[in-house]
């Protein structure tokens, strides 16, 4: 099958080159990449520069392309200038630290999935919870067994997959559940201090992302099993839509 990777990461970043590496042996593989990290950029594309594709060289140089955009962006260029027909898949990852709950709504490993699903090009975003068991390796192998079965049973118009992984080396991760998304690492503390100057400055502080709420991302993730969570692309609060209407209307 075709498949189009990308990250947030970089192009030269292990998580990619190691789903890369698996992939290319079984399948038609086009990697396009951010020039650099651009981590927690979300789904922001470039609107005030242009942007430019550089052919990386390789052994097989056509196949690997570093961009100087977002992630988003290397989605859209993917698709519309480096495929004269669509891929059967996008894949975002593998993002060294994990995509979980709240984080989904800055991530650029899951802004990118996205991108392809609005598209309506199946998508998944692959990560790895940061520690030092992070197992690239063994996450390619199995996002690669997990292929042909999202591909031939498909997913509903504009859903993609959220995939984080503990890091534990994949033989002893105790399996595999299907999970929503969490709502408690939510982040919003700083580590506050002064430079040199005696001026003050601040950094995020460490996000807990160890929550026990039920049937979760982070749940599974800290029960030593890989999340799967399907995510959908419509915003829509369907359940206040018609309460809504009927306050407007009166």
């Amino acid at each position: 099958m075709k498949i189009l990777l990308t990250n947030d990461d970089g192009y030269a970043a292990v998580g990619i080159q190691a789903l890369y590496d698996v992939l290319s042996l079984e399948h038609d593989v086009i990697l396009a990449a951010p020039d650099r990290e651009r981590s927690a950029v979300g789904h922001g594309i470039t609107l005030n520069e242009p942007l430019r594709i550089h052919p990386i060289q390789t052994r097989d140089s056509q196949k690997q392309f570093a961009i100087n955009g977002t992630p988003a962006d290397c989605v859209k260029l993917g698709l519309f200038k480096l495929y004269e027909s669509p891929p059967d898949i996008v894949i975002s990852g593998i993002n060294p630290g994990c995509n979980t709950g709240i984080n989904l709504n800055y991530s650029g490993t899951v802004g990118a999935a996205r991108e392809a699903s609005l598209n309506n090009i199946l998508s998944m975003a692959v990560s790895i919870a940061h520690g030092p068991g992070m197992d690239f390796n063994g996450m390619a192998v199995f996002i690669n067994q997990l292929l042909p079965k999202v591909v031939e049973n498909g997913l509903p118009q504009r859903t993609f997959l959220n995939i984080n992984a503990p890091d534990l080396p994949f033989h002893e991760i105790k399996g595999v559940h299907i999970t929503r998304q969490s709502s408690t690492n939510l982040s919003s503390a700083f580590d506050n201090r002064t430079d040199p100057k005696n001026n003050p400055y601040y950094w995020y502080s460490q996000v807990n992302n160890h929550g026990t709420e039920p049937d979760t991302d982070i749940e599974a993730l800290s029960r030593q099993y890989i999340s799967i969570t399907p995510v959908q692309c419509d915003s829509t609060d369907y359940r206040c839509l018609t309460e809504l209407t009927h306050l407007v209307s009166r």
